[in-house]
Formats: C-alpha cells, sequence, structure tokens
C-alpha cells in the first residue's frame, strides 16, 4: 500500500509534525531502510517488534517496515509501566523494541526477565540523532516484501481480559485492508480530495492507528501528528494546515465546542469530524455541527474487529443516539443467550461478522473460543437494531469502562490494589462522566488496623497501571456488598 502511493503521490506531503515535512517517497525510504536493518538483526516473517512511541514519524516508519520484513507489529501504550511491559513483552514473543531514549528505562528494568527480547532501538526528538535515525538515513532505501497472505499475521493489540492480563488481538493483513479503504467507501472521499486528518488518537489504539493512519495513508492524504496537545494547539493546527477532518473520542469534540477562545480561530477548512471509543452525547451533534460547518460520524468498533465495524453514514438520515449501520463487508445481528438472532427492537448481544475479525488472541485457544463462535464475534456490548438496520447501544454484558476511549477491565485494577498491604479487597466500578464517558472509581475496604490515605493508594496504582487505569476517586467503606 505504501509503495504503490510512493510511487503515485511520490512529492505530496503524507506525514506533518511540527515544521517537519515528510513525502510519501521519503516515507516509504525510510520504512525499507527500517525494514532491511531488521532482517540484519536476524528478524524475519512473522517475528514480533514492539512499537511503545507516541504520534510522531518514527511510529508511522516502523508501523510499515515492520509489515515489509513480514513481522508483526505489537503496539504498546505508552503509558505502560514495567510492571506491565513484563506481561506485555513477555507474552507476545517480543524479539525487538523500538522506543523513544526516555522511555527505554522501563524496559532496562526488567530487560534480564525476557531473554527472546534482546533488540532494542531508540529514537529521540527530530532534530536529535539517535539510533532510529542513524538507520533509515543509512539505508539501503528499497527491500524485497516476503510472500504474504491476507491471513498472515500483520499487528497485535492488547487488550485487557477479564481475568486482568491484557490478551493480544491478532490482526492479519486482510483484517486492516478492510479499514484502510473507509475513507473511500463511507465518507466518500477520494485522492482528488487531497484531505488532510488531525491525528490526536494515539496510533498504538487500534482506532488510532486505522482512522488517524491507514485511512488518509490509502487514499494519499495527509496527516498532521499531535504527540501532546492543547484546545488552542488543535485549533493552530487546523488553522494552519487547512485540516479536513478529525477522527478522535466525544471528550475531543466537546472540549472544542465548550472552549472559549474557538472564534480566534479560522475553522473553515474542517468538512467532517469522526467520533468513536464511547458515546458522543446526542444533543450536542447538532449544536457542534452548526458552529464548525463539520458533519459528525459517528462510529462503533472493537479492537478484535480491527476495529471499526459500524458507522452512521453522510447521505442517510442521523438517528440521534445511534451507531449507524455496518460498515460494508460486515453484517450485524442483535442476539439471545443462546445465539439465535432477535426481532427487530429487541434487546440482546451485538454479534459481527466480517473479513475485519481478528484471528484471535495470541497463544490463548480458550480465550478465543469464547468470543469467537461459528464465525461471528460476540461483542459483550448489548443493544437493539431498528427496521432500518440502525444499531442502537444499550448497555454490556461484561464487566468493562471506557474511559476516554480505553477500555478498561476492573479486575486487573483490582488485583493491583490487593497487593498493597493496607487493602483487603477492593471494587472497581465505571462513573459517569461527560467529557470522558466514564471514569474509573474504586471502592476499597482496609484491612483491620491498617492507616492508609487515598494519595498514597493511588501513588501504589501509578507504580503499576497504565494513567487511564488509575483511579480518578477512591471511597474506603467497611463492606462491598455483592
Amino acid at each position: 500500500m505504501l509503495a504503490e502511493n510512493a510511487g503515485t503521490y511520490a512529492e505530496r506531503v503524507a506525514v506533518i509534525h511540527g515544521d517537519r515535512r515528510i513525502t510519501y517517497r521519503e516515507l516509504e525510504q525510510a520504512a525499507c531502510a527500517l525494514a532491511n536493518h531488521l532482517r540484519s538483526l536476524g528478524l524475519g516473517k512473522g517475528d514480533k517488534v514492539a512499537l511503545m512511541l507516541p504520534n510522531c514519524p518514527e511510529f508511522i516508519i516502523a508501523y510499515f517496515g515492520i509489515q515489509k520484513m513480514g513481522g508483526v507489529a505489537v503496539t504498546l501504550n505508552v503509558q505502560s509501566t514495567p510492571y506491565e511491559l513484563r506481561h506485555l513483552l513477555g507474552n507476545s514473543d517480543t524479539r525487538c523494541l523500538i522506543t523513544q531514549g526516555m522511555l527505554a528505562r522501563r524496559f532496562e528494568e526488567i530487560r534480564e526477565e525476557l531473554p527472546l527480547c534482546s533488540h532494542l532501538i531508540t529514537t529521540n526528538g527530530p532534530e536529535e540523532d539517535s539510533p532510529f535515525s542513524q538507520i533509515v538515513a543509512k539505508g539501503p532505501f528499497t527491500t524485497e516484501i516476503p510472500e504474504l497472505e491476507g491471513d498472515d499475521p500483520a499487528v497485535m493489540i492488547y487488550t485487557a481480559g477479564l481475568t486482568g492480563k491484557p490478551l493480544g488481538a491478532v490482526l492479519t493483513h486482510r483484517n486492516l485492508l478492510t479499514q484502510s479503504v473507509l475513507l473511500r467507501t463511507v465518507c466518500h472521499r477520494t485522492e482528488e480530495d487531497k484531505d488532510i486528518g488531525l491525528a490526536v488518537i494515539p496510533f498504538f489504539h487500534s482506532f488510532g492507528a486505522a482512522v488517524n493512519m491507514l485511512l488518509p495513508l490509502r487514499i494519499g492524504a495527509g496527516i498532521v501528528l499531535m504527540e501532546r496537545f492543547t484546545l488552542d494547539g488543535i485549533f493552530g493546527a487546523i488553522e494552519k494546515e487547512r485540516v479536513t477532518y478529525i477522527a478522535a473520542v466525544p471528550r475531543l469534540f466537546l472540549g472544542m465546542l465548550f472552549h472559549a477562545g474557538a472564534e480566534k480561530y479560522r475553522t473553515d477548512s474542517l468538512k467532517f469530524c469522526i467520533t468513536g471509543g464511547a458515546a458522543m452525547p446526542p444533543e450536542f451533534i447538532p449544536v457542534f455541527e452548526q458552529r464548525f460547518g463539520a458533519k459528525v460520524m459517528e462510529g462503533y468498533g472493537l479492537t478484535e474487529a480491527s476495529p471499526v465495524s459500524s458507522f452512521s453514514r453522510l447521505d442517510m438520515p442521523q438517528k440521534p443516539g445511534s451507531i449507524g449501520i455496518p460498515i460494508p463487508g460486515v453484517v450485524a445481528k442483535i442476539v439471545d443467550e443462546e445465539g439465535r438472532e432477535l426481532p427487530r427492537g429487541s434487546v440482546g448481544e451485538l454479534v459481527l461478522q466480517g473479513e475485519n475479525i481478528m484471528k484471535g488472541y495470541y497463544k490463548d485457544e480458550e480465550a478465543t473460543a469464547q468470543v469467537i463462535k461459528e464465525g461471528w464475534l460476540y461483542t459483550s456490548d448489548l443493544g437493539r437494531m431498528d427496521e432500518d438496520g440502525y444499531i442502537f447501544l444499550t448497555g454490556r454484558k461484561k464487566r468493562m469502562i471506557i474511559t476516554s476511549g480505553f477500555n478498561v477491565y476492573p479486575r486487573e485494577i483490582e488485583i493491583v490494589l490487593g497487593l498493597h498491604p493496607a487493602v483487603q479487597t477492593a471494587r472497581i466500578v465505571g462513573k459517569e462522566d461527560l467529557l470522558r464517558g466514564e471514569i474509573v472509581k474504586a471502592i476499597v475496604v482496609k484491612n483491620t488496623g491498617a492507616e492508609i490515605e487515598e494519595r498514597e493508594l493511588l501513588k501504589h496504582c501509578r507504580t503499576y497501571l497504565s494513567s487511564y487505569k488509575v483511579p480518578r476517586e477512591i471511597e474506603f467503606v467497611t463492606e462491598i456488598g455483592e
């Protein structure tokens, strides 16, 4: 895909990062150079290479470089702690880690426990020399891509499991290609539109990788990268780079809507916005569209589906509260506990079938069999479908919290809280929040005679957990009911 577009749009800008402008030709050459280096390390088809990087050009280069040598990109949250990395790198059989120099010390703490992960490649800021920058500058700038089938693994993304240990969802080349065409098939954008997308969702997130990287690169569009953002920074980027679309979680669009300084910026380039990861409060959609003159398209997906599975359409009536209809090639139905399809309007579990459904969880056939049954992905989301095929979500079947688009499984946090000597037992619940959808709240019973403050317990959680999993509230109680 990248090689084809490097031929068609060689001098067109693919990536914008601050003052850096990287063309399609330069992106392709850098990816080839990295692929050649990975081969020189003895890596080949099927080998796992982990990426722990923010939204920077090096992430895109590495992602495609790994594919070009036939490898599997294991995309890791940059907030991952040594405690989390021990499982993520070990379970995935990662042989090489690519990360920023400042993040590498988390790996160094546990490196001796991960003998298979014997290679580390670090990168720094754009102005700083690094092993990564030396590799991509050295070349050679062409490479031989091994024979790959659509069912071969391309990416592994970890999603938290009910047991408290994250599971590696294996996505194939065919899975990802179903996502890459969505700007054309669902949003009706073409190469001639010369779109510029603003990437604020992390690429290590399945939603971020699909809508902010694969979609624009498939049609020769440009991507504006932001590692850290403020609302003024976002509005400034829209004005400066003439951004035509943004894909993000509702929190960002609500922030734009409520931002007092928005009128200072020119936003007339914005044509449409894609929201997902959590439900956008339906009453704010028409208000946003009127203020910014951009259509809001609400979508739904999950990592196991690569992730996008349904979308509202620009050329169809908008139904407030709906996640739209399935994307082309995906079939959805609502089923009962026995897997039987329910009549329209009935509430049951949403199940999906299509070429976007993952290969399975890495090295966990039992967990895979629990969610993929006779070719259908059981999402654990409850919903209904109306007579027109629009899907409306009504709740969840399993214990899970979605905060700012990130899935959090309570059991993982409960295990970490239980490691503290002052904690007898803990229960994690989700609390509704307008900007984040939900926040994580902990209900804790202390051991008899134990003295501990909320601040100390939060510090304990931060040692083990990525920041989005750390409770935002802790309530101490004497007992926890069923």
